[in-house]
């Protein structure tokens, strides 16, 4: 599992051996449970994590009690409130597992000196944050300027694989879409399959 996530921050800029064994010192294996909580909204978060395997949904409640799915982490993604992770806040967001999920975990003031240190930490948080900016903007784009079923085709393009994963409402939460549009979609998508 550590060689997993080695191979994950090697991806970014070379990491020295040393600093590799620091965070395998602050990053431990846990496992989640479908349907556990990694955080909650309303609670401060203090951890941040890396998906060894298994897969995690990132999620806000209105009001009335619906879901509106932000994103999906997968095996070799990162997974935090991030923003109430920086600002020390309650976070807004839910973050659950949809299928039972390994992780290596770390306490995030742990991760703040160990990123105080070489400057390859400064590199892996800058890319990260640069991709995670990326993936904002492409989705605040999709949302805004694309039809579902350019989203939907979006959707199975970014998280190839994922669909088989997925409940149908996950699915259509995330695409800002009801399950029937979805199912509609999916019926015409089939068609042109079996036309073509």
């Amino acid at each position: 599992m550590y060689k997993q996530f080695f191979k994950a921050l090697q991806s970014f800029t070379p990491v020295p051996d040393e600093e590799l064994q620091k965070a395998k010192d602050i990053f431990h294996p846990v496992r989640l449970e479908k349907e556990c909580f990694f955080v909650r909204a309303g609670e401060i978060p203090q951890t941040l994590g890396f998906v060894v395997s298994g897969l995690l949904r990132f999620y806000y409640i209105d009001a009335a009690g619906n879901e509106f799915i932000k994103s999906f982490s997968i095996e070799n993604g990162f997974v935090a409130a991030y923003s109430g992770l920086l600002l020390g806040e309650p976070s807004r967001l839910f973050i659950d597992a949809i299928e039972d999920s390994l992780l290596l975990v770390a306490h995030y003031e742990a991760y703040q000196t160990l990123s105080a240190g070489h400057p390859c930490w400064q590199i892996i948080n800058r890319k990260v944050a640069e991709g995670l900016y990326i993936k904002k903007e492409k989705r605040e784009s999709e949302l805004l300027l694309d039809d579902a079923t350019t989203r939907y085709l979006r959707f199975l393009k970014e998280y190839p694989g994922l669909e088989g994963r997925l409940k149908q409402y996950h699915i259509a939460s995330y695409l800002g879409i009801t399950p029937v549009s979805l199912s509609r979609i999916r019926a015409a998508q089939s068609q042109k399959i079996n036309i073509g």
